[in-house]
């Protein structure tokens, strides 16, 4: 028996079972027969800065799939998150809402009570004939279950994570520096399998089953690899690479770098993380682990490409890689995330369009783009990509012109118009990243001003220099001017 599903001009047809609901056809029973939409693989890696190959974070950083994935797609090197925290982050990715008129801004936040009726990606997809399947954490420590059509684990139980392997004594790496400290901020070697880990290796090997069923229902399928979030604990052979004895500071590390900024810069970069882990003489094992644990997170991506590469939606699949923020190591004297600086708002973003689809027929081509963009632009971009109508609460622009022109040489100016905002946890705090200049604006009016092109590390604040002041003032005008309350 055979069920016609009708939905916003997007027919799929889907084998029935026995008791009524319908299921996937095989690879063979498909062969041949494509979905007329394209599929849509949704890639998140939690916690993850520029320490990647490609975009030249750490020269020790090993991520060769990473790499890989941004040699065939647009390599966007000036990506922004809408916050530097995973919740408001991941809320405003999958809902399309910046932070600053949901009025989520935090963790502490839960995303339901603030935002009851939002529809999220993939049940926007669904609703238009996609079938929406997911894995890993993609929200902020729960599923949202009414939201997917299939999610592993089990999404009726609302936690995003399989078993996953830790030691039965902790912490290993980090004495507790009192209650103030996250109970997971400790890292160590686990002599360990993969498969014993469990863990992003249950998830990716559930992505890669899920590629290899051939379907005539396009697919969003959406990937949550939690590594490198805390704790850094990962097989042994993960560490190896990276002897204790050699490893190198962060480059971004500047010992006096909080002299020239403003009072409220000055407050919020040291933290007694950093402080603490230095008191143990943890840095540089620290450094380690997070090393090892982006490497073991690069290495689970290799297996989800490698089953995409192999699957019967290879040339029918657009390909989303993302982070939601960033993570200091010692920056600015910070350990964690939190802020507004470019060690925290810039993350890895990578997107690979498949020849033939609605909105690029043309696909996209090896490129790399350095104009400033915010992922909050994903959500509108896949759905222009995929050929499905916009939805005018979202808030971020299409990143389309950029995915077909990636240095805007169509453009007789040359000009991306748009800049990414990066909202903190009170509102009115914020970043704005342009293509050479960043402004930080602290809601209680202390400012801080970096220019990119000769100073990545913003290592000199250039707030008080009365040269710069139209391009403050510039950057101002382009950031909101209401926010909703907290």
């Amino acid at each position: 028996m055979w069920l016609l599903v009708v939905t916003a001009g997007l027919p799929a047809f889907a084998q029935q079972d026995a008791a009524g609901h319908p299921h996937p056809v095989t690879g063979r029973e498909s062969e041949g027969r494509q979905p007329s939409h394209p599929n849509v693989l949704f890639i998140a890696i939690d916690d993850l800065n520029d320490w990647v190959g490609c975009l030249g974070g750490h020269p020790q950083t090993l991520t060769p799939h990473l790499d890989r994935l941004a040699g065939s797609g647009v390599l966007f090197t000036n990506a922004h998150c809408p916050a530097p925290a995973c919740n408001p982050s991941r809320t405003a990715i999958l809902t399309g809402i910046s932070p600053h008129r949901s009025g989520l801004y935090s963790n502490r936040q839960k995303m339901r009570e603030i935002l009851p009726d939002a529809e999220i990606m993939p049940k926007t997809f669904s609703r238009h004939g996609y079938h929406s399947a997911g894995s890993g954490k993609l929200l902020h420590y729960f599923i949202d279950a009414p939201s997917w059509d299939d999610y592993f684990p089990s999404a009726a139980k609302e936690n995003p994570f399989p078993r996953t392997l830790y030691p039965d004594q902790r912490p290993v790496s980090l004495p507790r520096g009192g209650p103030w400290q996250y109970v997971e901020t400790d890292w160590g070697a686990l002599e360990a399998t993969e498969e014993e880990y469990g863990g992003d290796y249950l998830v990716a090997e559930w992505i890669a089953e899920q590629l290899s069923i051939g379907r005539e229902q396009p697919f969003f399928l959406a990937c949550g690899i939690y590594r490198p979030h805390e704790p850094w604990f990962v097989p042994e052979k993960y560490f190896e690479p990276f002897p204790l004895k050699e490893i190198s500071l962060p480059p971004g590390y500047k010992a006096d770098d909080l002299k020239d900024l403003p009072p409220e810069g000055k407050r919020r970069g040291p933290n007694r993380y950093f402080a603490h882990i230095r008191k143990h003489g943890q840095w540089k094992a620290a450094i380690q682990g997070y090393l090892a644990s982006i490497h073991f997170a690069d290495t689970m991506l290799g297996k989800v490409l490698d089953a995409l590469d192999s699957s019967p939606h290879a040339d029918n699949t657009i390909v989303v890689l993302w982070s939601d923020h960033g993570w200091h190591l010692g920056e600015k004297q910070h350990w964690q995330k939190f802020t507004a600086w470019r060690v925290c708002t810039r993350v890895p973003l990578i997107i690979r369009v498949p020849k033939g689809s609605p909105g690029l027929p043309q696909g996209t081509a090896p490129a790399v783009c350095s104009h400033p963009v915010n992922l909050l632009s994903l959500f509108p971009t896949l759905l222009e990509l995929c050929g499905l109508p916009a939805e005018s609460h979202h808030d971020g622009p299409s990143l389309l012109p950029l995915l077909g022109d990636p240095q805007g040489t169509g453009d007789p100016q040359g000009r991306w118009p748009h800049v990414a905002i990066t909202h903190m946890a009170d509102p009115g705090s914020y970043a704005v990243s342009g293509s050479r200049w960043r402004l930080i604006h602290y809601a209680g009016g202390d400012e801080e001003l970096y220019d990119i092109e000769s100073d990545p590390h913003e290592w000199h604040n250039r707030a008080t220099n009365p040269e710069h002041a139209s391009v403050i003032e510039r950057l101002r005008r382009l950031a909101p001017t209401s926010f909703a309350p907290k």
